[in-house]
This record gives structure tokens, sequence and C-alpha cells, in this order.
């Protein structure tokens, strides 16, 4: 029902702005919109939202967040990029506070299903030691290696998730995001992740004409990226699927870096001269999703093309590039290829 009151814990970061945006597109009309930032500083904030500023690793405000809630999406975490989650494992660590809370206050408020975010950062770090990865397959989780801190406390707070389902009888649906990216997120300051920074660079390099950029690693590590808008669609169709066990969302069209520096060259028209940083935070070798799962149980992967969903993304980045750092016009032209 439309009236029913959704809870999203992280409302104001990337992938929860979005995620509120679409509930209210699709006509629902009972948000709880919850982040610890003030909401000056939220991605998007909407008038017609009870939007909350909040520490969610409290128990008493997971208890006020969760009162009279019919569905809550956990999508709250302390993260960032690569260079953020390697530097900071003890705060990566403490966003379990957030999922512990919130599981046990919508345990207590009767809530009827609960959506966790967990992350490909579960998956054992043997199984991505080379570029020329094998697509991850959800049991590849154990014997359990994941990245150290984040990745930890994700598949704790998965087998929390799972705990609650079996022994409470709350429905929790868990997907493990695969590098989720698009416009209205992080695209400076150190928590950006790898399509953002990329972005962010080019356009720097176009912007003042240093030809030259700075590739963490040797440029060779494999990922897959899922477009934002797949992101928001699988999250709904998980949420309400019979899908009870962890389930990846995420593209399998794999890239190395250096092609992800190609795509954002050739859409912003320059080329650059590369060097290496082989001392800066790289994470695993090669990650891709094993999609055979969501294709099996749900009919349905992310369709969207990096390249298209970047076109999109480093379109968005270099309007708030240009309105952040430079004096030229809101409607400068970067040269399209």
């Amino acid at each position: 029902m439309t009236s029913d009151l959704i809870v999203v814990a992280g409302g104001g970061g990337f992938i929860g702005g979005h995620l509120v945006a679409d509930l209210l597109r699709r006509g629902f009309t009972n948000i709880r919109s919850i982040d610890i930032k003030p909401c000056e500083q939220w991605y998007q904030c909407f008038d017609q939202v009870e939007n909350v500023v909040a520490d969610l690793k409290g128990y008493e405000n997971c208890q006020r967040a969760c009162e009279g809630a019919r569905h809550v999406y956990n999508l709250a975490a302390d993260m960032g990029g690569m260079g953020f989650i390697e530097n900071n494992k003890a705060l990566c660590m403490l966003s379990v506070l957030i999922n512990t809370h919130l599981l046990q206050t919508s345990h207590e408020n009767g809530v009827e299903r609960y959506f966790y975010a967990s992350s490909a950062c579960v998956y054992n770090a043997e199984k991505q030691e080379s570029e020329d990865v094998i697509a991850l397959k959800e049991e590849d989780a154990y014997p359990a290696m994941p990245e150290d801190g984040y990745g930890w406390e994700k598949l704790f707070s998965e087998r929390m998730c799972r705990h609650f389902r079996e022994d409470f009888g709350l429905e929790t649906r868990v997907a493990r995001f695969h590098n989720v990216y698009g416009p209205h997120g992080t695209w400076e300051g150190g928590r950006e992740k790898a399509p953002a920074a990329v972005c962010r660079k080019v356009i720097d390099a176009w912007s003042t004409d240093d030809h030259s950029i700075e590739i963490w690693g040797d440029g060779k590590q494999t990922r897959s990226f899922m477009f934002i808008d797949d992101c928001i669609k699988g999250i709904d169709m998980i949420m309400h699927s019979d899908v009870i066990e962890p389930i990846n969302l995420g593209s399998n069209e794999l890239v190395t870096i250096n092609g992800l520096v190609d795509i954002v060259e050739e859409i912003v028209g320059i080329r650059l001269k590369r060097t290496y940083n082989l001392s800066a935070p790289k994470g695993v070798n090669g990650r891709n999703s094993d999609n055979t799962i969501i294709q099996q149980r749900l009919g349905w992967e992310p369709p969207t093309s990096l390249r298209k969903g970047m076109d999109i993304t480093c379109d968005w980045i270099r309007q708030e590039y240009l309105a952040k750092h430079s004096p030229l016009p809101m409607d400068a032209a970067v040269p399209q290829s």
C-alpha cells in the first residue's frame, strides 16, 4: 500500500537518496528518510518526506526510526571508496551497530520486511587475486576471508539478517552490491569510488590544461560497475521477492581501470598522460558479478552498459565541478566523441 510507512536508513546518501526519489515517483506518500548528516549535506532531500537527522548507531534512535513502519531499507553505513575503507577499518566496523539496532527495533515494532545493503567486499579475497577473475558466485563468500574491516562488517550483518529471519520471522532480504555509480553521489573529498574519481580527474585535466592523470595501482585491476538506476530497480525486485539468501546485484560487464579511463577520456574528448601510483589503495586485483542466480530467480539482471551510465555520470559531475571550481559558465560544452 502506498500509504504504509517506509523507512529509508541512509536516505541522505547516494543510493538512499535515489531510492527515496524512486519511491516518490511510484506514488508512495509516507516515507521517513534518516541520515546522520545535516539535511543541507544530503545528496537529495525532498520536502514531502519526513526527513530525520539521527545517528542510527544508537538503539533509541533506531527505535524512533522504526516506529509504525511496514518496510525498512537499511542503506546506512560509514563507507566510501577503496581509499576510505582501507584506512578507516574501525569506522567501517562500527556500522554493525546500525544494522544490529535496526534489526532489533524492526522486530520489536512489527516491521514486515527489512532490506539490507551488503557488498561484494564480503567475498573471499583468494578468489580475487587475478585480473582474469572468474565471476563471483554467492557461495564464494565462504570460507570467509572478506575485505578487512568493511567486508567483515557486511558479512556479519548478513548473518544477523539471516538469524532474525530464522528466529523471529522478520522477512529479511540481502543484496550484495557491486560498485554502484551514477549522478547525485560523492565525486571528491576522499570517499568517492573509481567511476566518480576518474570522471573528476579527467574533467580537472580538461579544465586546467594539465593533461595528466594519476591512476591508483597499475590500471590492470578489473571491476564491474552498476549504474544507479539498475541498483534501485534491483533493490525493489529483491525486496519483494522470495529470495531469502544474499544475492548478487551488479553488472557483469568487466573492465580494467585503464579501460574505465579510456571511456571517460572518450566522453570528455581528451587524451591524458598516465602515471601509476603503485603504493595507493587499489583493492583486489579482480572482481566481477556472477548473475546466474538473479537471472534464474528474478528473470533480470542490470542492463545498463558502462558507456551509457558513464555518459550520464560524467555529464553530472562536469556540471558539479564547473559550479564549484571553474569560472566557466555552467553551459560550457565538453567536447563529445
